[in-house]
């Protein structure tokens, strides 16, 4: 501090602004270059001149200065002039053009000495750095001439930027302005003190929007001028401390001057390099990058300079932090606007949500530990997250829509069109569209989830949501484009494909039923949907296929030429090939329902009554439906039906068909009361019809037998709801009953 001593043993600031000698090394310099300008820009300091006066000739300008008006300000001026020099000798540095002549430079050969000069400087300056401490809170204001300079010499060093003259010219006026208030105070205000009010309202106005600039432009320009944001501060500090008194602004000062500090960060933002969409598929993306640099290089350079030129008070460091806040979400607000694509909607919203305030800008290590005590969080306006969301996930479920259409068209580009058979994969038969599907939600969710769980939700709710309108979609396709097919064995390929297919695709949606329940519970029941159509429809063809072979059973034509078994073994063998090829949950079912079918039709021609086998031709009709029965029982237990139950129907009915007594077939009917108790009177009677016993005792003794067989309690062993014969149809063919007494038929029916 000694070394910062006048001769005289004055402290070279006490006439300006408290500075600590151990400042930042750039604050001091500019504040150097900045004092050697107040003397050389004041229209009234020695060697100053008029920016307004006309030039004079060689005579008059080697002539002594007139006296100036003011001799405080002419002392002050000469004192500063001393002082600087005497900083700049005792921090030894030496002036830099400007940072262009500097990079130049850098580009000459430098020599050795040179060298170990600026190394020697740069090691003084990162001790300065270390010693940094922020403005004294307190300072004294500079003696307030007597009699103030002219509205237009003030106006003149507003704008020369000689701020804290003309400020003190300024409290000068206002101090003549409140004392000339007084003394008319109780009388009209005559039109001077109304002139001189307008006038201290219009200097007040200028110096105001002057030190907006400055401070608006602190962070841009070189830093011989964040010199002046010392006496921008002072000022500051001295007009709130005479907010009350007349003559001055009604406005904030501090308020003015965080207003000056958003407009400068807005400037900021607002030259962030910004490339149209035509010109850059990732314009968000790279603006968005360079944006946040940005932020990061300024609230460095608040940290490092800015903040020396403030006392304490200011918050220097929030205020801009807090500004950085505010404006950049009114720029997003302003972005959001132009985007469009899902890709840009995210980047947006990953930046928003993640990118700002991690350690890649607001968390980045060179601004710790003064972002500790700061909030990270972008300032939005109300809503504003929420409708970006909400329209991100609206492009994420169009997105997904278009997916999904895509799918239809590239199914029938490469299979419909080409009726082209679909791979097996491990002996089953799919598309491979469900794992392109769960491949799309899987991304989406997982890149939503890296922006924030709740989105992750959201998304997947909107995947889902419109993925359960996709099964009856793809099914109006595939009838429109594949029903010419039918009944061949491609289209009966397609149907088992599409079942295992949307079978394979919701079992991987399920995955999601703890996040989107509603969701996943809608489409399992539009899948289930069409799964049971096309199971459906395979067993209308099944069914239509067999239908003409079944009717000619046990008929004459049937004891005598297996050719329409043949064609039922056949089609039902291929059915069963089928089946190898679906998934496990749907075959069984599906097996089941057919196996049920085949077997009521070929039992049911018996309840006909198309054929009695007479002359002994029923024990050759008895063996042939035990040989054709074992066929197909042997193909539904390779289908995997769950009926086994229905396997003893033939051997039992055999049984009774084929024996050669006609009395020997009242003890082969418990096993077929037992295995099916809704075999009835009406059924046996349709059965010992094609036996060729229609009338006789026998015939009335086999049935009063069966009555009390089925009086016997815990006969059956079967499962009440297993029905065979309930519903089979019967043909009543009354030559049977010519001979018998009234009475028979009263239990006709049991």
């Amino acid at each position: 501090m000694s070394e910062m001593m006048d001769k005289s043993g004055e402290n070279p600031f006490e006439d300006n602004v408290s500075v600590k000698s151990n400042g930042k090394l750039g604050v001091v310099n500019s504040l150097r270059r900045s004092i050697r300008r107040v003397a050389e820009k004041s229209p009234i300091s020695i060697g100053g001149k008029d920016p307004k006066t006309p030039k004079q000739d060689d005579e008059s300008a080697s002539s002594p200065p007139p006296p100036s008006p003011n001799p405080n300000m002419s002392k002050f001026g000469d004192s500063i002039m001393k002082k600087g020099e005497q900083i700049r000798r005792s921090l030894r540095l030496t002036k830099k053009d400007n940072d262009k002549s500097s990079k130049q430079e850098a580009l000459l050969p430098v020599s050795e000495g040179s060298m170990e000069e600026e190394k020697e400087e740069k090691v003084e300056e990162e001790e300065l750095m270390e010693e940094m401490e922020e403005m004294d809170e307190m300072y004294e204001l500079p003696e307030i001439p007597n009699t103030p300079l002219s509205v237009m010499q003030i106006n003149n060093l507003i704008e020369m930027e000689v701020l804290e003259e003309a400020h003190l010219n300024l409290l000068s006026m206002r101090k003549e302005f409140q004392q000339e208030q007084q003394q008319h105070a109780d009388d009209d205000s005559p039109m001077e003190l109304a002139k001189k009010e307008k006038d201290l309202s219009l200097l007040y106005g200028n110096l105001r929007k002057k030190m907006g600039q400055l401070v608006r432009d602190s962070n841009s320009l070189p830093s011989r001028n964040k010199a002046l944001l010392v006496l921008v501060a002072r000022i500051i500090q001295e007009e709130e401390k005479r907010a009350e008194e007349p003559g001055g602004l009604p406005d904030s000062w501090m308020e003015a001057w965080r207003e000056a500090v958003d407009e400068g960060v807005k400037a900021k933002v607002e030259r962030v390099h910004l490339e149209k969409r035509e010109q850059n598929d990732s314009w968000l993306a790279v603006h968005l990058g360079h944006l946040g640099k940005a932020i990061v290089d300024d609230l460095e350079n608040v940290k490092k300079e800015l903040r020396w030129s403030y006392p304490p008070s200011f918050k220097v460091f929030s205020t801009y932090v807090r500004s950085y806040h505010r404006v950049v979400g009114q720029h997003l607000k302003k972005l959001e606007v132009e985007v469009t694509e899902q890709k840009d909607l995210y980047a947006l919203l990953y930046w928003i949500l993640n990118r700002y305030k991690s350690d890649k800008i607001m968390g980045s290590l060179s601004l710790q530990p003064d972002m500790q005590a700061e909030n990270s969080d972008l300032q939005l306006e109300d809503e504003f997250l929420k409708q970006l969301k909400e329209k991100y996930c609206r492009k994420v479920k169009e997105g997904m829509r278009s997916s999904l259409d895509r799918i239809i068209e590239l199914e029938d580009e490469e299979v419909w069109s080409e009726s082209k058979a679909l791979i097996k994969e491990e002996n089953i038969l799919k598309s491979p569209f469900p794992m392109d599907i769960w491949t799309n939600i899987k991304s989406n969710a997982v890149n939503s989830g890296k922006v924030e769980a709740q989105l992750e939700v959201k998304v997947l709710s909107s995947c889902l949501e419109e993925l359960k309108h996709f099964p009856s979609r793809f099914e109006s396709e595939f009838r429109r484009r594949c029903s010419a097919l039918r009944p061949q064995p491609l289209w009966t390929e397609y149907h088992i494909a599409y079942i295992n297919s949307f079978t394979c695709l919701q079992e991987h949606m399920e995955g999601y039923e703890a996040s989107c329940p509603g969701e996943v519970e809608g489409l399992k029941k539009e899948v289930k949907g069409l799964v049971v159509r096309l199971m459906e429809v395979l067993e209308e063809q099944f069914k239509e296929d067999v239908k003409p072979y079944l009717r000619r059973m046990m008929t004459r034509k049937w004891l005598n030429d297996d050719d329409d078994f043949k064609h039922l073994y056949s089609r039902t063998n291929q059915l069963s090939q089928h089946c190898g090829l679906m998934t496990p949950p749907h075959v069984q079912g599906f097996a089941g329902r057919l196996h049920l079918h085949v077997v009521k039709q070929y039992i049911g021609q018996l309840m006909m009554n198309n054929y009695s086998c007479k002359n002994r031709k029923h024990e050759k009709a008895a063996a042939k439906i035990r040989q054709q029965w074992n066929q197909l029982r042997d193909l539904f237990e390779e289908m995997e039906s769950p009926h086994e139950w229905l396997h003893a129907v033939g051997d039992d009915l055999s049984n009774i068909i084929g024996q050669k007594s006609k009395m020997d077939i009242q003890n082969h009917l418990q096993p077929l009361v037992k295995h099916y108790p809704d075999f009835s009177k009406k059924h046996l009677v349709a059965v010992l019809y094609f036996r060729g016993l229609m009338r006789g005792r026998e015939h009335q003794q086999i049935l009063q037998k069966l009555s009390a067989l089925k009086k016997e309690p815990n006969t059956s062993g079967s499962d009440r709801n297993q029905v065979l014969f309930g519903d089979m149809q019967v043909t009543v063919n009354t030559d049977c009953f010519s001979n018998l007494p009234f009475s028979c038929f009263s239990f006709w029916d049991n």
